[in-house]
């Protein structure tokens, strides 16, 4: 009797931790996704589709058609179709002209910013907003790759706003949330993300890490101000500047188990791995069939959503065709339908593959990738050993870290060879170390108290519990840089030591003179006693 008592009591516990923990409004979310980059918008929209499926109202403004078409619940997809071919063209050029490292941010950043712009000036936003105001929405979910000006969004519906960025934080994303700079460590994009330890190393990062706020970023701010004010008034909405100072979170696609160790603020939350599904889905049958009597292994190869198969040179694409051939082993390719470089018996040509489903299954033995962050996170997570060709962007220093963390091995595509290729492939294959550091590796990166969608769920819902959570929020959002580097300070110190050392100074003066003028007095008088003498 006690124990079905018992029973009973415990039964009532669970639901009631079950009904405590659930939210208790679903809220209205809006997501902002402006990014012509389909890797990023992967990011985003599991970002989104994990709140939908916890029972939150997410309306989702993007470029392209839906990234989740399996996506249920109350999510809800409204498509522009901005800016796509233009990016593309951006893409091709940068991956076979090869500008100087600079050129290529810019590139990218005008890319960007020109897609951001035409989105919101797009018909259908305008009738958005025109239809939708402040109370429509609890919370702005906006994808950022340098979208300062689409916080506009967060003033016009009067809600917080949680920032969703696809990699390790940058500098742009820090200053937002008042996270402390180390400048030891390289920046993401163009220095070693390790953080050398060695003074030359040490220098080399402090240099590279005054590249983006003393350069890009001033260079960046008047088309920000440009698009945010032509969008959004100065007459109807506040400065973007305090704009700004309205973001509560950060959900970064990142881990800290990657790497760098370094200090993060409250409102920053690691997500790394949120668009890996932690129960792969059911393959496609004709792919479920290959891999699954791949007995001896098979290779996975994708240079993921951003390149086409028309953005390598034929040289390159022969080269690549050439290695792969040869290999004893089912290779799947990502491929168009179109230039595709030959044809082989162990080649399986898809337009489309389901990435993370691919590299869930055992008999993966090797991922050729281009070393974009998404990329490179699913192999980490599932164990699968790597070689990248990086082409821009990030993805050289990913695949710079790929290699030093011991998980596969880089070449480098400008100056790509057959030979080149084989042997990293044939190295990565044949060499187990690859696969058991990766293996490795992926048993910490999941080993975590709450997985990256518990972690997103749980974050926003405090946000919205507690009007967004300004409690959280650094003072150093609400100081200029003069001010976060002290520079009033120093200067105020400094101010008060020349003062005390100009008095110090006047004193001596003053007392030499007294000095110098008792001598000159006593002289005299000896002087005329000498000649009364």
């Amino acid at each position: 009797m006690f124990a079905r008592f018992s029973n009973v009591l415990i039964g009532f516990g669970f639901c009631y931790i079950i009904l405590a923990a659930a939210p208790t409004q679903a809220a209205h979310i809006l997501g902002f996704f402006a990014s012509p980059s389909k890797s990023h918008i992967i990011i985003h929209a599991a970002v989104a589709d994990t709140l939908a499926r916890a029972g939150h109202n997410v309306t989702v403004i993007g470029l392209s058609k839906n990234v989740l078409p399996s996506a249920k619940y109350n999510y809800i997809q409204i498509d522009l179709d901005e800016g796509e071919k233009s990016h593309q063209s951006t893409v091709s050029n940068i991956v076979n002209k090869s500008p100087a490292f600079y050129e290529k941010i810019f590139h990218i950043m005008i890319s960007f910013l020109h897609t951001g712009n035409s989105t919101l000036s797009h018909p259908k936003m305008r009738e958005f907003l025109r239809t939708h105001s402040e109370g429509n929405f609890d919370i702005l979910l906006l994808g950022y790759v340098l979208s300062d000006y689409a916080m506009g969004l967060g003033a016009h519906f009067r809600c917080p706003i949680v920032l969703s960025f696809v990699i390790q934080p940058t500098y742009s994303v820090h200053r937002l949330v008042g996270n402390p700079a180390e400048k030891f460590h390289g920046s993401l994009m163009f220095g070693n993300p390790k953080g050398p330890e060695t003074f030359w190393g040490r220098l080399e990062n402090f240099v590279i890490n005054l590249f983006e706020p003393w350069i890009i970023l001033p260079v960046m701010e008047p088309y920000l101000l440009k698009i945010y004010n032509y969008n959004f008034p100065p007459d109807r909405y506040p400065p973007l500047e305090e704009v700004r100072k309205n973001v509560s979170l950060v959900f970064t696609n990142h881990h800290f188990s990657q790497g760098p160790i370094r200090p993060n603020v409250p409102s920053l939350i690691e997500i790394g791995g949120i668009q890996i599904k932690e129960k792969p889905d059911p393959l496609p049958a004709d792919i479920a069939k290959i891999l699954d009597e791949s007995k001896e292994g098979a290779i996975y190869f994708s240079l993921g959503t951003n390149i086409q198969g028309s953005h390598l040179t034929k040289e390159k694409t022969k080269i690549i065709f050439n290695v792969i051939s040869k290999l004893p082993y089912k290779v799947l390719w990502k491929w168009g339908e179109q230039d595709r470089p030959g044809q082989a018996k162990n080649i399986i040509y898809k337009e489309w593959l389901p990435q993370d489903d691919i590299l869930a299954h055992p008999n993966i033995k090797l991922f050729i990738t281009h070393g974009g962050m998404g990329s490179v996170v699913e192999a980490q997570y599932h164990g699968v050993p790597m070689v990248g060709i990086p082409l821009f962007g990030d993805q050289p220093s990913n695949m710079a870290n790929v290699e030093r963390s011991g998980y596969g091995l880089s070449v480098d595509y400008l100056t790509l060879t057959e030979e080149s290729l084989n042997t990293a492939i044939q190295e990565v294959l044949n060499n187990p170390k690859y696969t058991k550091t990766v293996r490795d590796f992926s048993r910490l990166y999941r080993d975590r108290p709450m997985t990256p969608r518990q972690t997103v769920v749980y974050w926003t819902e405090y946000v919205l519990r507690h009007n967004g959570a300004k409690h959280m929020q650094s003072p150093a959002v609400h100081m200029n840089r003069w001010q976060l580097m002290s520079l009033d300070v120093i200067g105020f110190l400094l101010a008060i030591l020349f003062a005390v050392v100009a008095v110090f100074v006047k004193i001596c003066k003053l007392l030499c003179c007294r000095d110098k003028k008792g001598k000159e007095t006593k002289l005299s008088k000896t002087k005329q006693k000498n000649k009364l003498q």
